[in-house]
């Protein structure tokens, strides 16, 4: 059995809201929204990976900051490990440079877009700490 797929994830909150991106049609998955991020390349740590692949997807700068999640999902063929971190966005705007589309959105909005089913306990932490105590 293959040992799972480290993918870095960008979890970038401005103002109360997140910034999410859509897959492309042609993509597994294509279609459906994800917090930004992607695999790792040879000798590559997680933080910068995330750092390159949002510049590649989105056109904008971030810092990354800890680690506030792991997940590991198990898909048919493969299963991954996510590895979410918190980001600041650092300067641009984004751009759907290789994505069908972006937006910032607040926590209780979340839940009307189709998210990657590995992005579940992303959206269950983040309604989490956006609920009032």
């Amino acid at each position: 059995m293959l040992s799972p797929l480290d993918v870095a994830v960008a979890v970038i909150e401005r103002e109360g809201r997140f910034l999410i991106a859509q897959r492309l049609p042609n993509d597994s998955f294509g279609g459906w929204w994800e917090f930004p991020g992607g695999k790792l390349q040879p000798r590559e740590t997680l933080e910068q990976a995330l750092v390159r692949e949002i510049e590649e997807e989105l056109g904008v700068q971030i810092s990354v900051g800890a680690e506030i999640q792991q997940i590991e999902h198990r898909y048919p063929n493969r299963t991954i490990r996510l590895h979410c971190f918190s980001c600041r966005l650092l300067s641009g705007e984004p751009q759907a440079k290789e994505c069908a589309a972006w937006r910032w959105v607040g926590p209780g909005e979340l839940k009307e877009f189709r998210f990657l089913p590995a992005s579940g306990k992303i959206l269950e932490f983040l309604e989490k700490a956006a609920t009032p105590r």
